[in-house]
């Protein structure tokens, strides 16, 4: 059975002294709310930082929020959240912080008051965990790309399999 909780459609957030700004959307029809750096820092060339957005939250049971990359720093600069979606449980009372990750070759100047990521809050299922023995199905456990991307790729992916199996 899966346990259903009474959704609030409220959080509460507490805002830490180096707090920059409230998490905001940037448009009325925005899912995902800014998070905002706390501090100035860099982040180097294949590296991390953890970065402090100034907030605490209180969310209802059966909320969980996700912190997810900004698609312009990912896109732009290859900064993005390294454990994306990083989850937020309901009963966490600590500062939210946004793990970053450079994968440009150059350094990226964070500076307090820069949007670093996305907020967005979820409704979640705790269903009870049953250990068992899973039958297999046509799919079986192919993962990782092994429906390939077009069907001319099966096509040409099993071609190429028969000539090197000959």
């Amino acid at each position: 059975m899966i346990k259903k909780y009474d959704i609030s459609s409220e959080v509460e957030i507490e805002l830490t002294e180096d707090c920059y700004a409230i998490p905001n959307r940037a448009t009325q029809m925005a899912v995902g709310y800014d998070l905002f750096a706390t501090e100035d820092t860099v982040i180097r060339p294949l590296d991390k930082v953890l970065i402090g957005t100034g907030i605490k939250l209180k969310m209802p049971e059966g909320t969980e929020g996700q912190i997810r990359s900004r698609s312009g720093l990912a896109n732009k600069y290859g900064v993005f959240v390294l454990n994306s979606p990083g989850t937020i449980d309901p009963d966490y009372r600590g500062e939210v912080k946004v793990l970053l990750c450079n994968i440009n070759p150059l350094p990226f100047d964070v500076s307090r008051g820069d949007r670093i990521a996305q907020l967005i809050f979820s409704e979640y299922i705790t269903p009870k965990l049953n250990a068992v023995s899973i039958s297999h199905n046509k799919r079986g456990e192919g993962g990782f790309g092994s429906t390939g991307i077009r069907d001319e790729d099966m096509k040409n992916a099993d071609e190429l399999l028969s000539e090197i199996m000959q």
